[in-house]
């Protein structure tokens, strides 16, 4: 306190690490900790579509769902990746079959990931395999992207 205040004062006072307090408490299971969902990834198939792609974002964004365009080159599997590494609940694919017909896929990741470890019993694996992906008209992007994020849980912030 003398250095701040130039005269001395008593006082008492204690430090703490705040990592490793979480990180104890963590460990002991006194707290839970979950990251926060990524993203919804808008994938990008066509470079010349780019301006629909951003207005796909720009939709998911307004309506309040935290999207994201993908700017890095690369495949589908690239993309794919990437939105692994963000936490994406979901991605959005357009490529030329899904524009031809006015839709666009929606891809939930976190059923995909619930797929790759089913014994692939028939009926349930089918079942699963339908929700993971499916098409929708695109004037109902909004509304099935939130669909996966409710049938998840999904809320940031």
């Amino acid at each position: 306190m003398a250095r701040f205040r130039g005269e001395a004062v008593p006082a008492t006072g204690f430090s703490i690490g705040v990592s490793r307090l979480l990180a104890a408490l963590t460990h002991l299971g006194k707290i839970e900790t979950k990251p926060e969902p990524g993203p919804v990834i808008v994938t990008v198939f066509d470079k010349d579509s780019i301006a629909d792609y951003q207005r796909m974002a720009s939709a998911l964004r307004q309506a309040g769902i935290r999207a994201e365009l993908y700017l890095g080159s690369g495949r589908f599997g690239a993309q794919m990746k990437y939105a692994d590494r963000r936490g994406s609940p979901c991605v959005v694919i357009r490529g030329a079959d899904e524009k031809a017909k006015g839709q666009v896929q929606i891809k939930d990741l976190i059923v995909g990931a619930e797929l790759a470890g089913l014994s692939k019993e028939r009926d349930d694996y089918l079942q699963k395999q339908a929700a993971a992906q499916f098409a929708v008209p695109e004037d109902r992007l909004v509304e099935a992207v939130r669909e996966v994020l409710a049938r998840h849980k999904v809320r940031w912030g």
